[in-house]
């Protein structure tokens, strides 16, 4: 791990709670954050947003070297996911074949990603995959998941890939209400969660009807603020204390509304956890850098700085971002055994589950 500042001493969480766990309520987490490399490194790169964009430049490059390029002047990098959307859905039928050939080459790496997620034991038995993050909001990314899917079937794997349910904005949300311990939850109607990126910060209040057993619950965002901290380029100190302030006033609204919060900070971050909220690895991007450090611990900072919630003693929970994005697809995988989630944004975020009603 990186080191931190000279002298400084690591403040520990709630002992009583476990960060990162496989062992959760209603499923178990089999992987996450898989780094599987092949020669040009990391396989996931592939399967980014950023992969996608690179592949239809790469043809747009080749087309303008005989001035045939149908989209025009404008970069790849300014179209927006709309603005591609039209294109290929527009009467211009060169323009409309380009984006569909860059969809092809993109099933195409994904569905090799996804063939060599399936050699790991997490992955082997999954039966669905639940793809989200921001790619999975444009009519392109939905047509390069049916694609992928049609890909592996005809490769003899059978395998659904299904849209998030959720707007991806808010599954990293919606997913702490199925990490925070069932116990924690009962008594109030009302969470504090946090998702946390590499250009954005999103805080909301999720509110959840309590059920039997966790899988059954039923959370949405009633109300999320956003923080774009990649233009104020904030420390790591500053990250944590303006989240701290949002936390604050979102704690406020909440009690406006009259509802009943419970005392847990559910948070969605990138990379590997530990148990003890350490970040391993995979915090590279995050504001300010150095969310590595062994002597940083971001649910221990969280619990000093946002000490209470509604005069109770205040608990943070963390987990992988793709995890917590899984999570909130739980009611609708009741029906499977093993099921993944691929989160296709600046990266590749992935998990792979296991329902505890399946037999080992």
């Amino acid at each position: 791990m990186a080191k931190g500042g000279a002298g400084a001493e690591a403040v520990m969480p709630d002992p009583m709670i476990r960060q990162g766990v496989l062992n959760l309520h209603a499923v178990h987490v089999t992987s996450y954050n898989l780094e599987l490399r092949d020669e040009d490194g990391f396989i996931g790169d592939k399967a980014s947003r950023g992969a996608f964009s690179e592949g239809l430049d790469a043809w747009r490059r080749r087309l303008r070297k005989i001035d045939a390029d149908p989209i025009g002047d404008v970069g790849t990098e300014d179209l927006s996911k709309s603005q591609i959307d039209k294109l290929m859905e527009s009467d211009d039928v060169e323009a409309a074949a380009l984006i569909h050939g860059a969809i092809e080459a993109f099933s195409q790496d994904l569905a090799e990603v996804i063939r060599r997620y399936r050699r790991t034991k997490g992955w082997k038995p999954v039966e669905r995959i639940v793809a989200g993050g921001g790619f999975r909001e444009s009519r392109v990314g939905e047509l390069a998941f049916a694609r992928t899917a049609l890909l592996l079937k005809a490769d003899g794997i059978d395998i659904d890939i299904v849209p998030i349910s959720s707007h991806p904005d808010e599954a990293g949300l919606i997913g702490s209400a199925y990490l925070v311990p069932h116990p924690i939850l009962a008594g109030h109607d009302a969470l504090l969660a946090v998702d946390i990126g590499g250009t954005n910060i999103r805080a909301g209040i999720v509110r959840y009807k309590m059920k039997k057993d966790t899988a059954s619950l039923k959370a949405k965002v009633c109300h999320s603020e956003l923080w774009r901290h990649a233009d104020d380029a904030p420390s790591r100190t500053e990250a944590v204390k303006t989240l701290a302030g949002m936390l604050e006033d979102l704690i406020a609204r909440a009690k406006k509304k009259e509802l009943k919060l419970c005392p847990a900070i559910g948070i969605a971050c990138p990379g590997m956890i530990g148990e003890d909220g350490a970040i391993h690895s995979g915090g590279q991007n995050l504001p300010g850098g150095n969310w590595e450090s062994e002597h940083f611990n971001l649910p221990a900072a969280l619990e000093k700085a946002v000490p209470e919630i509604d005069g109770q003693q205040t608990v943070v929970v963390m987990h992988n971002d793709a995890v917590v994005q899984g999570l909130s697809e739980l009611p609708a995988m009741k029906d499977v055994d093993h099921w993944a989630v691929l989160t296709i944004g600046t990266g590749l975020g992935n998990a792979s589950f296991r329902n505890w009603s399946a037999e080992d």
